[in-house]
């Protein structure tokens, strides 16, 4: 076993990558593999003494068959038994042996490490992207491209390893004993092997075509599934199964055309192959036969030939049927890439600091759009003091969630700047910065995870003592012991499904408040954190969320005018601008727009509409 573990051992199969991954397809493969090379090299050497061995059995049959006709029937035996005893040991210590040091290499030393090391490095490049750009695609098609372009570059590697360099071997020993035997012979060997790898050429780019095409929209089916299988409830809510099986048979019927398009390039491929592989045996027996009849050839030598002939041509349908899938498998490692190496868009400064003890916050004169010419933030110069508790009011679309999303440097302004403690945060890091930070939003994120998981997501060192405590000020500690999931686990150590479906919206808050206050940021950011609470699970909440923002930097978003009442300081967006500031009383003293938002209030939520909200006085 520590033979095994010290042979499993060789590759660290998760160290991390050197740099962004490099967008031609030859330098991103070894960008995926940097750090194995040495023991890829060694398994690829092992595997070529393998196949040089394959074509010295050939040379141990011609020898055993000319001392046979050569010698005395009666005495052969005993004449010759150093030549048995060592074609003996060939065949079941050496040859075994390194076959065995062969698959050993692969199986135990590449395989089961190549491929965590090349998807550890694509997920940390994808878990930097910006939400942007997880944004703009599906989740399900960017997890499939991570796992399809890892499986694809350790198969690519592994059969390079197993295949091509063990066939080379065999084609260069081939072409050497034949040439023994006669120059003229291994001519014709070498001419074969020009016509073989002239078909490989022609037809190789189109397989790789077909075989990227083909992935893609392989990839494309497993979003769409995904897309619906994540939103179930809603296709079921408005009785669109069909729409959606209509949707997903759509983009299986461009992946099925694709799938076709592939099988016919590689029937012709390998048939053109096949007949290929069957001229070789009767060049090659026929010729050394001819040979034979001149004297030139001894009986072992046609033996020889036969064998390696016969050998060469079934390796070629092994080697054809490897090739394709070699060839298909970088197809999908080249769509693969165009998904997931995008230059990064939001990134450290290689000068970047930490942040340290978190002061005021300022947006200075700050607009964002996300690219477009409307939508986002527009000027805003707005400064919050260390501690203050400061509210956010504005209708759907008036850029609350915005202004907040650049607070976390989500995005990056396109005009001006927002500072933390007079730093720029484009100056920070983004780990330091988002730790500062506790969010609860109205559309909370659950993990498939046990609840107590989920819960220390806020502090992963808290004690459980932490933990449960934070549960029960969050008013969740009593609804989370009588959870339990389908395979029997119960409270703390329940599963809550995929984004916690088995919960309701206010179960989730609170356990999203809880996490917050786990984390005991000094920025607390509450984005609708208790619009899916009851009243009166809302009332305790909220003294517990008042003892929590004590001491700390509050921005609080709520279309529910109420629980903004105490902020120190309240703002109110209007497409994208600060149009109004100040208390609560303040601001109904101003008779404007919060003044009117707070009348028209119905179960405390803003109307979005103004002029619905008019029409309807």
């Amino acid at each position: 076993m520590s033979q095994l573990t010290r042979l499993s051992g060789l590759i660290d199969a998760f160290r991390p990558a050197d740099g962004p991954p490099p967008r031609s397809l030859a330098k991103f493969c070894l960008w995926a593999v940097k750090g194995a090379t040495p023991v890829l090299l060694m398994a690829g050497l092992v595997s070529a003494c393998a196949g040089a061995l394959e074509v010295f059995t050939a040379v141990v049959l011609g020898r055993v068959v000319d001392t046979a006709v050569e010698a005395d029937a009666r005495t052969f035996f005993t004449d010759h038994w150093t030549l048995l005893l060592g074609c003996l040991l060939f065949f079941i210590v050496l040859r075994p042996l390194v076959l065995g040091l062969s698959a050993a290499a692969q199986g135990i030393a590449v395989s089961p490490n190549l491929q965590p090391l090349v998807l550890s490095r694509l997920h940390r490049w994808t878990m930097g992207h910006a939400v942007t750009f997880f944004d703009n695609d599906f989740a399900g098609r960017i997890a499939q491209k991570q796992m399809q372009t890892a499986r694809a570059i350790t198969d690519v590697t592994t059969e390079i390893i197993n295949v091509v360099a063990f066939a080379l071997a065999s084609l260069v020993g081939s072409a050497l004993l034949l040439t023994s035997i006669d120059w003229r012979i291994g001519l014709v060997l070498v001419l074969w092997i020009v016509a073989y790898f002239g078909l490989i050429r022609w037809f190789m780019p189109r397989v790789r075509h077909v075989s990227k095409n083909r992935a893609s929209a392989r990839a494309m089916v497993t979003g769409q599934v995904v897309d619906t299988i994540t939103n179930i409830k809603t296709v079921k809510l408005f009785a669109h199964a069909d729409h959606e099986d209509k949707v997903a048979l759509d983009a299986m019927s461009a992946f099925r055309e694709k799938a076709i398009q592939f099988g016919g390039i590689s029937t012709m491929f390998r048939f053109t192959l096949m007949t290929l592989a069957g001229v070789l045996p009767a060049v090659l027996i026929g010729g050394t036969l001819v040979l034979w009849s001149q004297g030139a050839a001894t009986p072992g030598d046609i033996a020889a030939a036969g064998a390696v002939s016969l050998r060469l041509a079934q390796m070629t349908g092994w080697v054809s049927f490897t090739l394709m899938g070699l060839y298909a498998n970088i197809g999908e490692v080249e769509d693969g890439m165009r998904t997931l190496t995008p230059p990064q868009t939001i990134t450290d400064a290689p000068d970047a600091v930490d942040l340290g003890e978190v002061a005021d916050i300022r947006f200075d004169h700050v607009s964002f759009a996300y690219g477009r010419k409307t939508g986002g933030v527009e000027d805003i110069d707005l400064h919050i003091a260390r501690g203050e508790k400061l509210g956010i009011v504005g209708a759907s679309g008036a850029g609350k969630s915005t202004l907040v999303a650049l607070l976390l440097r989500l995005y990056d302004p396109e005009k001006g700047q927002v500072t933390v403690s007079e730093q720029d945060l484009r100056g920070l890091t983004q780990e330091s910065l988002r730790r500062s930070v506790g969010m609860v939003t109205q559309e909370t994120a659950m993990f498939n995870r046990s609840t107590r998981e989920n819960i220390l997501y806020g502090r992963p060192d808290a004690t459980e003592e932490e933990m449960i405590e934070a549960a029960e000020r969050a008013e969740a500690h009593d609804f989370i012991l009588q959870l339990e999931d389908h395979k029997g686990r119960k409270g703390y150590d329940a599963h809550l499904g995929e984004r916690g479906v088995r919960l309701s919206g206010g179960q989730r808050q609170r356990i999203a408040l809880a996490r917050a206050i786990l984390k005991n940021a000094p920025i607390l950011v509450l984005d609708e954190a208790t619009s899916a609470l009851d009243s009166e699970v809302e009332a305790s909440i909220q003294e517990a969320l008042e003892r929590v923002m004590e001491g700390k930097t509050v921005l609080a978003i709520a279309h529910r005018l109420s629980t903004l009442a105490q902020m120190d300081r309240i703002i109110v967006l209007d497409d994208g601008r600060v149009v109004e500031e100040g208390t609560h009383q303040q601001l109904l003293e101003q008779r404007g727009l919060y003044a009117r938002y707070w009348q028209r209030q119905s179960g405390g939520f803003i109307c979005a509409d103004d002029e619905s909200a008019e029409a309807a006085e």
